[in-house]
C-alpha cells in the first residue's frame, strides 16, 4: 500500500501550476499534518498582493519580527515555533488562537528561498514534533524540485504573457486580472485563482475600464493586445458573455 507521504509526493509531481498546488496539494498537506490552517506561499505573490495583504505579509515574513521566518531565511530548513522561541514570547509575536502552534518549511529555487509551506494548530491541539519536521523536510524537497522545474516555467510563461499587455495605466495586479480575462475566465474563476473575492474582481474591472476608457471586457482585451494579434487561448469576441459570473 502506498503511504500517505508518497501520495503527497505524487500529487506535487502532477501539479502543473501554482493553482494546482493550492487546490490539490495544499489541502493534502493540511490533512497529513492534522493542521487547523495551511498554505503554500510564493514570495512572487507579494508583489501582486493588495495594499492590506502586502502589509500583513511584510510583518508575518519579517525576519526582525518573526523568529520562524528568520530561521527559514538563515537555515533553509523546516522549523516550528518551539524551536526558536518560548510559548509566552510566541503569544506576543502571533496572538491568533489558531496559530498557537506553527510549522513552516522552505521552498528553494537555485539556492534562493522563493516560498514557504506552512501549517498551524490551535492551543488545544498537539504541538508539532520532530517527526513532523522530518516529514515537512521531505515535502519541501519535492516542492523545491517543483519550483525549479514546473514553477520556473510557469513564471516565465506568465511574464511572457504580461509582456503582451504594454500599458502604464494598469497596476501589476490589474494586468494579472486582464490576462485572466483574456483567457476567458469568469469573475468567480479569477477571484479563485487570485485569492480575492468575486466582488473585488468586479470593482477592479470597473477601475480598469475607466482607466482604459472602454465599456466591455472585449474592448479592454482588444486594446491591451493591440498591435499584437492575440494571446494564446484568448478569444476577445467570446468574452462579452462572461461579464458577471
Amino acid at each position: 500500500m502506498t503511504s500517505p507521504l508518497k501520495l503527497l509526493f505524487e500529487a506535487i509531481n502532477q501539479a502543473r501550476s501554482e493553482h494546482d498546488l493550492r487546490s490539490q496539494v495544499t489541502p493534502k498537506i493540511g490533512e497529513y499534518f492534522a493542521a487547523k490552517r495551511w498554505r503554500i506561499f510564493f514570495f512572487e505573490q507579494l508583489l501582486l498582493a493588495d495594499s492590506n495583504q502586502h502589509k500583513i505579509l511584510k510583518i508575518a515574513l519579517s525576519i526582525e519580527h518573526n523568529p520562524v521566518a528568520r530561521y527559514l531565511v538563515e537555515r533553509h530548513a523546516p522549523v516550528h515555533e518551539a524551536l526558536v522561541t518560548s510559548p509566552k514570547a510566541w503569544k506576543i509575536i502571533c496572538p491568533r488562537p489558531d496559530h498557537w502552534h506553527v510549522m513552516a518549511g522552505p521552498i528553494i529555487n537555485r539556492n534562493q528561498l522563493v516560498g514557504v509551506v506552512g501549517c498551524t494548530r490551535e492551543k488545544s491541539m498537539p504541538a508539532f514534533d520532530t517527526q513532523n519536521l522530518t516529514d515537512m523536510s521531505a515535502i519541501c524537497l519535492h516542492l523545491s524540485v517543483w519550483a525549479t522545474t514546473v514553477g520556473s516555467q510557469a513564471i516565465y510563461e506568465r511574464k511572457s504573457q504580461h509582456q503582451l499587455f504594454k500599458t502604464d495605466r494598469l497596476t501589476p495586479r490589474e494586468l494579472q486580472i486582464a490576462e485572466l480575462v483574456a483567457l476567458g475566465q469568469t469573475n468567480a474563476e479569477i477571484g479563485h485563482q487570485l485569492w480575492i473575492t468575486e466582488n473585488s474582481v468586479k470593482q477592479a474591472l470597473k477601475r480598469m475600464f475607466r482607466k482604459l476608457e472602454v465599456s466591455s471586457r472585449a474592448e479592454m482585451v482588444a486594446q491591451l493586445l493591440a498591435p499584437r494579434h492575440h494571446l494564446p487561448g484568448a478569444n476577445p469576441d467570446s468574452l462579452v458573455l462572461k461579464t458577471s459570473k
